[in-house]
């Protein structure tokens, strides 16, 4: 059906077979949109539907499995073998220099990122170069391509399309190339990986030979360690150099800083003792001395004071201490005493006018005398000791006056000391961090180590890495089904032909009566001979191929419903060679040995295949409607059965529109009255006009498509057209069906059971 039509006319045309106006005897099946859309809404799979598809394409699907398979397969043997070795390295992230050399080079990090940089350290052109060189690969075959000549596909597929020729390179330029190729191929064949988030790094080689995979990964882990200790060596070399250059430079300046500091501190008189300049040393020890002496000084004021104080307020001299603490009064007091003792004795023996007593008396008077100028002597002597200690005070100030102005001197000066003993600190600092860094990179050379080890050096591998010819055979197969998978689907997408009821029902929109199997000479005949249709439906009326047409004849004659039973029932297709004239003459015989009055007229006025079954036929259809012959006499028996036949005799190719004409119409209503089923055999109705016009006089139309050979858009057109006449169509009828092959295409209907039908039937 055109699928450019509208709703409304899709409506009206599948409107006669709606549910209750089905042909009797058509047992409706499911659609494919509506199992397709149960499966959709169920979330299931049609699988009896994909293994029907599968089963009739098996000769497909192994065709693309087995091809595929067979060129995997021998791809896979002409592959040279490779063999992988691996060796693993560890970063080391533990610190063992005896030397800290962290400012000169500080080694590799812990950090992720580092790791993943030695991992494309050891995969880089640097250390192919070396393992290349050291392990002389740019003489090997396997890597160096100017040494080995292409096999195989490779060498064939160059020697049918040969290089360019180009200009040719001198030798040097030859060589360069070659070796820059060698080192791209032994690149290739490396491959470098971390193990996780591991301080391991994998370094795994593949080869043709399984010891050069070996030493070739070893040789790239031993490679990776002498070019970290080659950067260590080159890198402390370099630094000994410029330290050494930069140590005596740095002393010089040291040596001019340093005397340009003593000479500055010579000029101003800075010199120093114990840490401070003279001048400080000397304030310090005026003012030691002054507070001492102003402590004197404050004593014997004191003393003075309070001698001064006692005379003055009439105190006696005894209760002076100064003059209670005076040796010489005190020996004076002793006297005075000793004197008093005598007199008492002398005043008891003499009495108060002796001479004795008198001497005694001038003594006495002589020693008090003495007494008052010790005291006298004293008082004196604190004054002159007041006065002395007055002036040394003032001596003592007048000294750290003079000595705080030197020292504000010393101090200006000492501003441009600090900055030259600054600049000579800095230099000396410089000097001998250089000087130690120096010391160290002398001894670092020698203690030196790599920052990785080889934890597990590459074993000789005893069996090829690639091809793995098993998983190669299983990627085959894989790839095989899925190539025969899609070379399946390409001929289910590209297979325009109508199969089964399904495609009957959803492509044209008409039902289907039945599917008439096909006569295959040698097998259902049981002889090489041609098998004639017509005549097997006489000979074996229990054939399955009989029993097709007892269903048409059952669909059209035993119809009810609404509409009454058709007499006039129009047969067409959609091409010529589907097999309408056969169908018909079938048909008519299949009701003719039913008992039925059966007439069917050749309507195809050009191709008359229908009348050639008829021999010597003078007269005939078109004879009747141009009122030169009567219809006995046009009308022919079948010599077998009690059909009857109205052929297109003799070669009139000039009637125009005869069938639009009141003759054939009253011709149709005169076989009404006679006959039960009038069989209009017509041309195909996308190719001939005349047929619409004779289907518009049948009661019913039966629409003839040759199994899995008319195309679904021929076949759609025909029902397009047909469903715009007003005459209603029946139904669709599949010929020449191949029954088994047809119980591949689903399991809907009797070709899912076309084993067990088989009984019923006798071919």
């Amino acid at each position: 059906m055109d699928t450019h039509r509208s709703a409304d006319e899709l409506t009206q045309t599948m409107a006669p077979y709606a549910d209750n106006n089905y042909p009797q005897g058509y047992a409706r099946q499911p659609s494919m949109t509506s199992v397709m859309s149960d499966a959709a809404n169920n979330l299931l799979i049609d699988l009896p539907l994909l293994l029907a598809i599968f089963r009739r394409r098996i000769g497909l699907f192994a065709g693309g499995l087995l091809t595929v398979l067979a060129l995997v397969t021998l791809v896979t043997f002409q592959l040279t073998p490779k063999y992988v070795a691996e060796a693993t390295v560890l970063i080391d992230t533990r610190k063992k220099q005896a030397v800290d050399i962290s400012a000169i080079y500080s080694g590799v990090s812990a950090d992720s990122a580092t790791v993943d940089t030695e991992v494309e350290l050891i995969s880089s052109r640097v250390i192919a170069e070396r393992v290349t060189e050291k392990l002389s690969l740019y003489e090997d075959a396997e890597f160096n391509p100017t040494l080995r000549k292409p096999k195989g596909i490779r060498g064939f597929i160059k020697n049918l399309f040969p290089s360019q020729v180009t200009e040719p390179l001198d030798a040097a330029a030859e060589q360069r190339i070659a070796r820059e190729k060698t080192v791209d191929n032994v690149m290739s064949n490396l491959s470098v990986e971390r193990a996780g988030l591991t301080y391991l790094i994998a370094i795994r080689f593949e080869s043709e030979d399984q010891q050069k995979a070996a030493a070739v990964a070893n040789a790239f882990a031993e490679q990776y360690l002498v070019r970290q200790l080659d950067a260590k060596f080159e890198f402390i070399r370099r630094s000994r150099s410029h330290l050494s250059e930069r140590t005596e430079e740095l002393q010089e300046d040291v040596r001019i800083a340093e005397a340009a500091v003593e000479q500055y501190r010579e000029e101003n008189g800075l010199f120093e003792s114990q840490g401070a300049t003279l001048t400080e040393q000397q304030i310090s020890d005026i003012n030691s001395q002054l507070i001492t002496q102003r402590a004197a000084l404050a004593e014997r004021r004191a003393r003075l004071s309070s001698v001064t104080s006692q005379l003055d307020n009439g105190l006696g001299a005894d209760s002076i201490s100064e003059v209670l603490n005076s040796p010489v009064i005190g020996q004076l007091r002793a006297q005075q005493s000793e004197l008093a003792r005598r007199k008492s004795e002398l005043a008891i023996k003499y009495g108060e006018r002796h001479p004795e007593i008198l001497k005694v008396n001038r003594e006495e008077e002589d020693l008090l005398a003495q007494i008052d100028t010790e005291i006298s002597r004293i008082v004196t002597s604190l004054e002159n000791e007041v006065n002395v200690a007055r002036n040394r005070v003032i001596s003592l100030e007048s000294s750290l006056a003079g000595k705080r102005g030197e020292l504000a001197d010393n101090n200006r000066a000492l501003v441009r000391l600090r900055e030259l003993e600054r600049q000579a600190e800095a230099s000396r600092t410089i000097y001998e961090s250089f000087l130690d860094a120096f010391k160290e990179s002398n001894e670092q050379e020698a203690l030196t180590e790599s920052d990785a080890e080889i934890v597990s050096a590459a074993v000789i591998p005893t069996s090829p890495a690639f091809p793995n010819k098993i998983l190669n055979i299983l990627l085959g197969l894989v790839l095989g089904a899925g190539i025969g998978a899609m070379l399946v689907t390409l001929a289910e997408i590209f297979d325009n032909g109508l199969r089964t009821a399904d495609d009957i029902e959803r492509m044209l929109s008409l039902p289907l009566v039945t599917a008439i199997p096909t006569l295959s000479p040698g097998i259902l005949s049981g002889s090489g001979a041609r098998v004639v249709p017509q005549d097997y439906l006489v000979d074996k009326p229990l054939s399955s191929f009989a029993e097709a047409y007892r269903t048409i004849r059952s669909s059209v004659l035993l119809e009810t419903g609404s509409r009454t039973k058709p007499k006039v029932l129009a047969l067409t297709s959609a091409l010529s060679g589907e097999g309408k004239t056969a169908s018909a003459l079938c048909l008519g015989r299949i009701c003719a040995m039913s008992g039925d009055k059966v007439i069917v007229i050749d309507c195809d006025a050009r191709r008359r295949i229908l009348s050639d079954t008829v021999p010597e036929a003078t007269k005939g259809l078109m004879e009747v409607l141009t009122g030169a012959a009567q219809l006995k006499d046009a009308v022919r028996k079948d010599s077998k059965t009690n059909l009857h036949i109205l052929p297109i005799a003799g070669a009139q190719q000039d009637v125009v529109d005869v069938f639009g004409s009141n003759a054939f119409d009253s011709l149709i209503s005169k076989l009404k009255t006679k006959y039960d089923l009038i069989i209009l055999d017509t041309a195909p109705v996308t190719a001939v006009a005349d047929t619409r016009t004779i289907i518009n006089s049948a009661d019913s139309t039966l629409l003839i498509v040759k199994w899995r050979s008319t195309s679904s858009k021929v076949a759609r057109s025909a029902a397009s057209i047909l469903s715009k006449l007003p005459t209603p169509v029946h139904g669709a009828v599949l010929t020449q069906v191949d029954a088994k092959t047809q119980t591949q295409y689903g399991y809907e209907g009797s070709a899912a059971y076309y084993s067990e039908h088989g009984k019923y039937y006798h071919n």
